[in-house]
């Protein structure tokens, strides 16, 4: 009876299941960024840098298609649904076509503008880019169901092919180039498209979506891609923008402290990827949904403060172990980046919530402390410290302004009931 109670006391949920899963999925990237900039060293690892800037933002403008498709996966049902499904599939696709071209088409002007070794690297970065986003709807279908095993699968199946591709290539041939990393970036976009739900990719449905539903998903897209959009300037606005207006070697310094530095950021992905279905949900059934808020909010407060500690505390053992000595230049500034993510990463939070509900004015303080954020570093970049330092006065501003947005919003809600 004793065996039989705690084997039920330790069942794990499909939620929980997820969580393990993504903290080893960023585990599984971190471990390839380490190894990267430690084969590569500073200056060949801005190289691979940019192309891993690249594919963060690639994915936040393919995650305007994931969290379409899962926050209607829970609206629409039946024919409903099926409708839906293809013609985001339809866009999703037309969407990456279009991005990826014009990555191919303007290889030799991004290669002048970051400073790269070479243009090709982009080229077959771009060839991949429709295979992203057909691989986001995918995602966005579990997400919304909440069939997070399935969803756990493509996250694993996308990280182990890219780490085991690319450091296999470039350990066997002893190729240190940019164009391997993009070959194994390029490869794993395949991988991620496991399992993939071929049911659902319908080009012919006699479903008519009402035009009050089509305004409904249209609204949410537009701002949607308009706060991923906002993401993408405050997550790597400054990693290109230090490659654009510093040396390789100061460029690599910098891009080792933004991976250190984002632990936290990666850690709240994980939570948001739950917020929004489960938000979604609640409201729907007419229950409370700040609760939610509060409980997500602690979490990633809590953890982003033992993340500061740490970086503070041991700066130079965590650069060391990490990147190795020659990135010891940079370890006074890891707790001051860390804390600028930090500050990111709880205001993140807040807008996903509101997103969520259909309230939009959050995203739009995201917007413009995005924009603030990196006018403040191209007027400010006298050194790497400085650049750090505009990034947390952006931040600081951002997170005061969700908090006041919350307070009165929450009183303007009681006083309506």
């Amino acid at each position: 009876m004793q065996t039989i109670s705690l084997k039920r006391s330790i069942k794990i949920s499909p939620e929980q299941l997820f969580m393990l899963s993504v903290l080893l999925v960023n585990g599984g990237n971190y471990l390839y960024n380490l190894i990267l900039g430690r084969i590569l060293g500073p200056e060949q690892f801005a190289d691979a840098a940019v192309l891993i800037t690249f594919l963060l933002v690639l994915s936040f403008v393919a995650m305007t298609f994931q969290l379409v498709t899962a926050k209607f996966s829970v609206l629409f049902e039946d024919d409903l649904f099926k409708s839906f499904i293809s013609k985001v599939y339809k866009y999703a696709f037309a969407a990456g076509i279009s991005f990826g071209a014009l990555i191919v088409i303007f290889s030799k002007q991004l290669q002048q503008l970051f400073n790269t070794s070479s243009s090709d690297m982009f080229i077959v970065f771009g060839i991949g880019v429709p295979l992203y986003f057909l691989m986001s709807v995918n995602r966005g279908v579990f997400q919304g169901k909440k069939e997070f095993k399935f969803l756990s699968i493509t996250y694993q199946a996308e990280m182990l092919s890219r780490l085991i591709i690319t450091l296999g290539l470039l350990f066997l041939f002893n190729i240190q180039s940019s164009l391997v990393i993009a070959i194994g970036i390029l490869i794993s976009f395949g991988f991620g498209l496991i399992p993939f739900k071929f049911k659902n990719l319908r080009f012919n449905t006699s479903v008519v979506i009402q035009a009050s539903k089509t305004k409904l998903v249209r609204n949410f897209f537009i701002i949607t891609a308009f706060y991923e959009f906002t993401q993408i300037i405050i997550n790597n606005s400054d990693i290109l923008l230090v490659k654009h207006y510093f040396e390789s070697y100061e460029a690599g310094l910098y891009a080792s402290l933004a991976l250190i530095g984002r632990i936290v950021y990666f850690i709240a992905w994980m939570f948001v990827m739950l917020l929004l279905p489960t938000v979604v949900q609640l409201k729907k059934e007419g229950k409370a949904t700040a609760p939610i808020l509060f409980k997500y909010v602690g979490y990633i407060a809590t953890i982003a403060s033992i993340i500061i500690l740490c970086c503070s505390l041991f700066p130079e053992t965590a650069i060391t172990l990490l990147f190795g000595k020659s990135y010891l230049a940079i370890a006074p500034l890891l707790w001051k980046y860390a804390l600028a993510t930090g500050l990111f990463a709880v205001s993140n939070i807040f807008a996903y919530y509101y997103l969520s509900l259909d309230r939009y004015v959050p995203v739009i303080f995201s917007g413009i402390f995005g924009m603030l954020q990196m006018g403040l570093v191209i007027f400010f970049h006298e050194s790497l410290e400085q650049v750090v330092h505009m990034q947390i006065v952006a931040m600081i501003l951002l997170l005061i302004f969700q908090i006041i947005y919350f307070v009165i919003d929450s009183k303007t809600q009681l006083s309506r009931s």
